[in-house]
């Protein structure tokens, strides 16, 4: 590790009130303190207390005046990166934030990497490895859900967790091992039954983690979510109702949308990365034939396909091919244009659905009466009925969602909720080496290949909260932070 002082802008590089330039290192006080002066033009800074905040300028090596500051002063250990830092809280400005920092990096300073405040306090056991990744979802948190489950990872959520399945690990192969050590006065006798039943309790909480992995990326990064449909059937309207603004170009012309359009939409706590596509029909325009077979591949890696009817129109052979396009995907149909005479109804719906198919199949329709005691048993085909242009039906496509999705529910407050593809990845493995170890108690195996399961779930569990990793590991996980984080 290396153990020179950094500095770095700490704050967006753009105009604004206010500036931050973070100093961090044995010699950060003694750096800043050279170019430094309070108000009587003294160079005071070496004299200052730790969580102290003074008022003064920052001064070129030629003794002009380059800025009033505000500068922090934190000492070790009692800082974010338990070294000694300073903070120079300077007016906003691109130009002036980094003319501070070159003037901070000239006194004796180095550059920081990306993410290297960070991860200085995660090598000087500030915080485990789940802890400083939080700290960057947080940064990019794209709604409430995932802020406040990096916020509780950042407490320490998963950390805890971890933490305790590995001492109930431990303990067991440290028994194991010494029981095998010494076995005149340690007796594996009904030892197997035992661990069994602890074993099973460690399958139990892998998988209650694991679940929670699915629907917490889902929530963090967003469901990708695909509006298909013929020509003129309120695509557009629909994606310009959910951004909030007139994204799209709607008119009467079918075929107006050519090519896809791509938009991140919050609805409550559910963010949705959405691709309004081509109207999907039977053309001879080349260029309308580009977008509507662009709409049939992006159609096939979505996590939510809306399917949007004009239900004033008959249904048709493009329904038919609408429908085996998105066989199999987790389907909401918004039945749109509800303030004008109905000609497709569910009845329809159904028969539409169950011809191509070839299948019974039944379409559930959720209305605003429905909405708190919907269970839906099919739950890949789900239809509402919307008015695009009168703001209709929306609340209920979000509960609809929330049911289709995240069982209903999107309150994490007294569960861990896995939120980070690496933790994951870890997970799974765990649970294959105790899922081993189950196979080997069955098959009456000797010990010491319980230990071994036993000692690749401990390892596996270790990388989640940077115990068991490596120096390219830990680099890797920190050159995505911000340079100044």
């Amino acid at each position: 590790m290396r153990t020179d002082t950094i500095a770095a802008i700490a704050t967006a590089l753009s105009d604004s009130g206010i500036g931050i330039i973070r100093v961090s290192g044995e010699e950060a006080v003694p750096i800043v303190h050279k170019v430094y002066r309070n108000k009587r033009n003294e160079d005071v800074l070496l004299e200052y207390r730790s969580h102290t905040i003074h008022y003064g300028f920052i001064i070129e090596k030629n003794g002009n005046l380059i800025d009033e500051v505000m500068v922090s002063v934190m000492k070790a250990p009692h800082s974010y990166t338990t070294e000694d830092t300073v903070e120079i809280n300077c007016h906003g400005g691109a130009l002036m934030m980094k003319k501070i920092l070159m003037t901070v990096i000239e006194a004796g300073a180095r550059l920081a990497e990306p993410g290297e405040f960070t991860k200085r306090a995660f090598l000087n056991g500030r915080m485990d490895l789940s802890r400083a990744e939080a700290v960057m979802d947080m940064i990019h948190a794209k709604n409430q859900f995932a802020l406040r489950s990096s916020i509780k990872q950042l407490r320490g959520s998963v950390f805890v967790k971890i933490k305790e399945l590995r001492e109930k690990v431990l303990y067991e192969i440290a028994f194991i091992e010494s029981a095998l050590d010494d076995p005149e006065h340690i007796s594996l006798d009904g030892y197997t039954e035992k661990l069994s039943d602890q074993v099973s309790y460690f399958a139990r909480e892998l998988k209650k983690l694991l679940d929670s992995a699915d629907d917490g990326k889902m929530l963090k990064e967003g469901i990708r979510t695909v509006i298909v449909g013929k020509p003129n059937v309120g695509k557009s309207s629909l994606l310009n109702l959910l951004v909030g603004q007139d994204r799209a170009i709607v008119t009467d012309i079918a075929g107006t949308t050519r090519d896809t359009l791509e938009e991140t939409v919050n609805l409550g706590d559910i963010t949705l990365n959405i691709i309004d596509t081509a109207g999907i029909r039977n053309t001879e325009d080349v260029v309308e034939k580009i977008g509507v077979e662009k709409a049939k591949n992006i159609s096939e890696e979505a996590d939510l396909i809306l399917y949007v009817m004009d239900s004033s129109i008959p249904l048709d052979e493009n329904d038919e091919n609408i429908v085996q396009m998105i066989k199999g995907k987790k389907t909401i149909i918004l039945l749109n244009k509800s303030d004008l005479d109905e000609v497709v109804d569910k009845s329809s719906v159904d028969a539409l659905f169950s011809n191509v198919c070839e299948k019974s199949c039944s379409v559930y329709e959720l209305s605003q009466a429905q909405r708190d005691e919907q269970n839906n048993d099919n739950e890949n085909i789900c239809m509402i009925k919307i008015s695009a242009r009168k703001n209709d039906g929306l609340d209920l496509l979000v509960d609809l969602i929330t049911k289709m999705f995240f069982h209903g529910h999107l309150s994490y407050d007294d569960e861990i909720c896995i939120t980070n593809s690496r933790h994951k990845e870890a997970l799974l493995e765990a649970l294959e080496s105790i899922r081993q170890l189950q196979v080997s108690l069955e098959n009456n195996m000797p010990e010491d290949f319980y230990s071994i399961d036993l000692m690749n779930a401990y390892a596996s569990l270790g990388r989640i909260i940077g115990e068991e990793v490596g120096d390219d590991l830990v680099n890797e996980i920190f050159s995505k932070f911000c340079m100044g984080k």
